[in-house]
């Protein structure tokens, strides 16, 4: 008996790893975010399966019915959005399982991040404008920013920004980053990417609430920011230059 965590990817059914696919269609029990995963992933799970929504659960309860599953030998799927090991709240499930001898493994998905890059065609490195992408949160009702995590000192990096769970801090935001990235710096708001009723919103700090405000989002929504976005007079990476030589195209 196994315990599969799924990384079910942002929101379309398609977007699911093979590997995440199969362990739903051989496990005899289903435990899904029914808030964040669709529905249809649960249509390939066996014929009999147990499917269980957990969104109304607590934690204690969505153990409990791991051990119920290991004591008749099925195995779970266990489904979360997006990539489990992203704000995923596996690592306390995982935990218990320890505690408990149950054996567990975990499958990878497409992050939200990710999935809003390939919906806005963008490319979230750029030489010489961003070599590094920081995936943060605002402090919220689950749980206050460690020490040093804040986005007044992460600004100060200029690098491109994927933050999390923040559009209903969206006001601190802009006033954290605006002194480092100035007002016509630009910004993405992804909402429920690649889901049916998905919306991607562009602006820059100094417009962006607004156009937030007018679509009335108030969840489900990252937050992109940063100079890459719209960027045309890039260079060309070294890495497809015809003068540029590697081990695989020796000069």
């Amino acid at each position: 008996m196994t315990v599969h965590f799924i990384g079910a990817g942002p929101g379309a059914a398609d977007l699911i790893t093979l590997r995440g696919l199969k362990y739903i269609e051989t496990s005899q029990v289903c435990l899904y975010a029914g808030s964040l995963v669709p529905a249809e992933l649960t249509e390939s799970a066996p014929i009999g399966a147990q499917i269980i929504d957990t969104s109304p659960m607590h934690l204690d309860q969505i153990i409990h019915k791991m051990e119920e599953a290991s004591l008749e030998g099925f195995d779970v799927a266990r489904v979360h959005s997006g990539d489990p090991s992203i704000y995923g709240a596996i690592a306390e499930q995982m935990r218990r399982l320890d505690q408990l001898g149950i054996k567990y493994d975990v499958t990878p998905g497409v992050a939200a991040f990710a999935a809003a890059a390939a919906e806005l065609k963008q490319e979230l490195t750029l030489p010489e404008i961003s070599q590094t992408v920081i995936i943060t949160r605002t402090s919220g009702k689950a749980s206050a920013m460690p020490a040093g995590e804040d986005l007044k000192r992460l600004g100060a990096t200029k690098a491109t920004l994927a933050i999390h769970l923040s559009i209903r801090n969206l006001k601190k935001v802009i006033e954290d980053l605006l002194p480092h990235y100035g007002e016509s710096c630009p910004v993405c708001i992804a909402y429920r990417v690649t889901w049916p009723d998905q919306k991607i919103l562009f602006g820059t700090l100094s417009n962006i609430r607004e156009k937030v405000r007018a679509e009335k989002i108030t969840r489900t929504a990252l937050i992109l920011v940063g100079d890459v976005f719209g960027a045309q007079d890039f260079i060309d990476s070294k890495l497809y230059t015809k003068d540029h030589k590697h081990i695989l195209r020796p000069k």
